[in-house]
This record gives structure tokens, sequence and C-alpha cells, in this order.
């Protein structure tokens, strides 16, 4: 060091201006683009007088813990099952069941529900089931699993 002259000092403290300057300008290209992520195509489709798309028609069959059955929100007999089945599959072709099942009924009862459905000829079946416990319990508090 010459006479005269002082000592250099450093600056200790960290210069925040720019990078809140690169978060602003991100946070803006963020709110314009967010909405265009989610939104499709505005187009006016024409009409038509005749529709011929047919509504896919959706059967319930639900197993209760007694074992007693159910088609939509009626009672039924296993024996009037394949009977009410196959009036619905002449019907609409394209008639879909879903099978719902208590868990603690015995997985053979569900078999011979099934067989029931096939019976009936009817090839679009699913199954109905319920979310995971760890899932819901995740979502209550606010954590996703």
């Amino acid at each position: 060091m010459t006479t005269g002259s002082r000592p250099r000092q450093f600056l200790s403290e960290i210069n925040v201006i720019p990078l809140v300057d690169v978060v602003l300008v991100l946070l803006v290209i963020f709110m314009v683009t967010a909405p265009m992520l989610h939104r499709g195509l505005d187009i006016n489709l024409p009409t038509s007088a005749a529709n011929n798309i047919k509504a896919e028609e959706r059967l319930v069959v639900t197993i209760q813990k007694d074992h007693s059955l159910s088609l939509g929100n009626d009672p039924i007999s296993l024996v009037n099952l394949r009977v009410k089945l196959q009036e619905a599959k002449s019907a609409n072709s394209l008639v879909s069941v879903y099978l719902r099942a208590d868990q603690t009924v015995p997985y053979g009862t569900v078999v011979q529900i099934m067989d029931e459905v096939k019976g009936a000829k009817i090839e679009r079946l699913g199954m109905v089931t319920g979310p995971k416990m760890e899932t819901i319990e995740a979502e209550q508090i606010g954590v996703s699993p």
C-alpha cells in the first residue's frame, strides 16, 4: 500500500435487484401463458337434426354384504338377472354392465355374477372400486401420496 491510499472495502451484501427483475419477468410470462394451457380451441360446431350417436346404456349390478342383488336401484334375484340383462342387450347392443360388490362378498359369488353377465352375451363388464384409504387420508391433510 502506498501512503495516502485507502484499503479497498468489499461489499458484503448481495445485490437482489437483478434477481427481483428476473423473477418479475418470469411471473408475467407464466401469468400470460398459464390460461392458454388449459384452453381448447374455440370453434362453432355445425348442427344436425338427425342424431346418429346412441347414448351408451350403463347398468349397475350391486352385490351387498348379505349376498342380495340389485340391478340399478331395484332388487333382483339371480334367476331373473340374466333375463333382464338379455332384454337390455336386445334393446341396445352397446350396453355396459358395472359390477359393484362389497369387499366382504366371497370371490365365488362375484365370479358367478360375472358368468351371468357373460351368459347374457354382454361383453362390456367393468368393476367399480373405491379410492385407496392412503389417498383419501393424504388428500384430507393436503399432501399428495
